[in-house]
């Protein structure tokens, strides 16, 4: 059975700020914070149907709450790490909250796994979206994370207040830079009951859209991978409140990340199909896990490839190739009926 997550929201907690883009309690569900019978009680109920899983403190700022809230979760989810039933714990907290101090305490009480919400590496852009800390804050707490014998993992947003594709470029390039165990790309959504909704509505933030994250993370993604860093999320988890009416505007969409391959491989696509000429008969083959991504959601990326190279006929097809991989053949039409 595959390792699972057993996802226990504290929403705001420790935040010393509301970030402009910020209502935890919308894009988790969760109205409270955990207590330590939740984090018992979602233990329970995950053991029911899974093994090997491990715990995980999402929302808010885990090493910000008082260091006797801390300790009382954490001991709640003790006898179950003790006992093996859970293999261990990762949580989420702020680049301005790490130290020496509280990495002992972490690493006492059994986490192996630090997520830090870096979310740009441009400080004007932290500014303007009400962070609280700065680039360097992310460069310390992560080589202090790193040094200790943690995971790290850093998370990004992409279309921030005061951002454009440069900067977030710039970002991307510089988190690769401090080589995390993985990373979190999060385009940015306009959520109900935020800052930035109120931005957006009175005309001073314009919307990152869907298709801006796209392209954008498109270009991003491969920064990663070449410094062979796992993108492990990119976009918000679809829930009901967001997909209900919650995220207003900006790049929320349930299959963003499947968007994202879809265009690198359309771009692969285009690179590759350069010097054919009108008229001919193509396919494409690809990993066979890869076919939805090569043809793209309703057939984006056939319809753009025909009428870019105004190619007669193009087929999808799975091959033995590397998955990311495209090979091209050129032939002629009754042969790929």
């Amino acid at each position: 059975m595959r390792n699972s997550i057993i996802p226990v929201f504290i929403p705001h907690l420790g935040c010393p700020h509301d970030c402009v883009f910020c209502n935890q309690k919308r894009i988790s569900g969760s109205l409270l914070p955990a207590c330590p019978e939740d984090v018992k009680r979602e233990i329970e109920a995950a053991l029911s149907i899974c093994e090997n899983a491990e715990l995980a403190f999402y929302g808010g700022s885990f090493t910000a709450i008082p260091i006797e809230e801390q300790r009382a979760l954490l001991d709640a989810a003790a006898p179950y790490l003790e006992s093996g039933s859970i293999s261990s714990i990762r949580l989420s907290t702020r680049p301005d909250a790490i130290n020496e101090e509280i990495l002992a305490f972490l690493k006492e009480k059994g986490v192996k796994t630090i997520e830090l919400g870096s979310q740009s590496m441009c400080d004007s852009v932290l500014a303007a979206s009400w962070r609280g800390h700065t680039a360097a804050d992310t460069e310390k707490a992560a080589e202090m994370i790193k040094s200790a014998g943690f995971n790290l993992i850093l998370q990004m947003m992409t279309g921030l207040p005061g951002s454009d594709f440069e900067k977030d470029i710039a970002s991307a390039r510089r988190i690769a830079a401090l080589q995390p165990n993985g990373v979190r790309i999060y385009p940015t959504v306009i959520i109900r009951d935020t800052a930035l909704a109120d931005m957006w509505e009175e005309g001073k933030y314009t919307e990152h859209s869907v298709e801006d994250a796209v392209e954008l993370c498109s270009e991003i993604l491969p920064i990663f991978e070449k410094a062979s860093i796992p993108v492990i999320r990119m976009g918000l988890n679809p829930s009901d409140e967001l997909s209900g009416g919650d995220a207003l505007g900006g790049a929320y969409h349930p299959v963003l990340g499947e968007m994202v391959q879809s265009r690198i491989y359309l771009k692969k696509a285009r690179e590759l199909l350069k010097d054919v000429k009108a008229g001919e008969s193509i396919v494409l083959l690809v990993h066979p896990s890869c076919i939805s991504k090569m043809t793209g959601q309703k057939r984006s990326n056939i319809n753009a490839l025909m009428a870019e190279f105004e190619l007669k006929e193009l087929k999808i097809r799975p091959f033995d190739v590397k998955n990311g991989e495209i090979m091209v053949q050129r032939i002629a039409k009754e042969e790929i009926m």
